[in-house]
């Protein structure tokens, strides 16, 4: 029987934003811890830790999200798991994440001047302490505009979620859409959702990088002296 779309509907697809937001969060989170070691792998002195970085970083980025869902939740079952949407979720996304991430902060690593580096060295601290005290301290501000960005490609990366069943916004949407038959207000709606998610974060990051920028800053550090 087909229903009518009515506000009961248009509340339960804002409700649904709930479980985008948090599969995002968990993502971001999980991926973040995980694309910091392989940033550090990255910019190690030894060639395996490289290269098994790099290997990492071509298998997550060079397949399709879709993909990497699929073989995730399948991949359970053949392991004598239980599939389960929510877990393979949170760990498809989060090996997205985490090998765009590290890319995005090994090229922030690698922006910090020579001098730094050599600096370090001078003080004889080892690998692991010049990277924690010297150059990931200045490499994080650096990193903050496109980390912020490439949190609205997590957001919308969730919406493939809803293949494996997990009910986000955008499988709550299908089947809303199958009970009311009304596709462009349910999908128009939930276009304008995700929208009202991502804009914030897209203009906070733009804001953080003319922020952050040196040419900006100088005329400020200027004025103050």
């Amino acid at each position: 029987m087909i229903r009518e779309f009515t506000l009961s509907e248009a509340w339960f697809l804002v409700q649904a934003v709930r479980w985008t937001v948090l599969l995002a969060i968990l993502a971001f989170v999980g991926g973040g811890v995980v694309g910091l070691v392989i940033a550090v792998l990255r910019v190690s002195r030894r060639r395996l830790p490289r290269a098994v970085a790099i290997a990492y970083i071509k298998l997550f980025q060079g397949t399709p999200l879709l993909m990497q869902l699929y073989l995730v939740y399948f991949g359970a079952s053949l392991l004598g798991l239980q599939a389960n949407a929510w877990l393979a979720a949170a760990l498809g996304l989060t090996f997205y994440t985490s090998a765009f991430l590290g890319e995005i902060w090994r090229g922030c690593i690698q922006a910090i001047p020579r001098g730094q580096w050599d600096g370090a060295r001078a003080l004889a601290l080892g690998p692991m302490l010049e990277l924690r005290l010297v150059i990931l301290p200045q490499a994080f501000r650096i990193a903050i505009p496109p980390t912020v960005g490439f949190m609205v490609q997590v957001l919308k990366g969730t919406s493939l979620a809803s293949i494996i069943g997990f009910a986000e916004l955008t499988r709550t949407a299908q089947m809303v859409n199958n009970a009311t038959f009304r596709p462009f207000i349910v999908y128009g709606l939930v276009a304008l959702l995700y929208f009202l998610l991502c804009w914030p974060l897209s203009a906070y990051s733009r804001w953080l990088e003319r922020r952050l920028d040196p040419v900006h800053l100088a005329p400020t550090k200027l004025a103050v002296q």
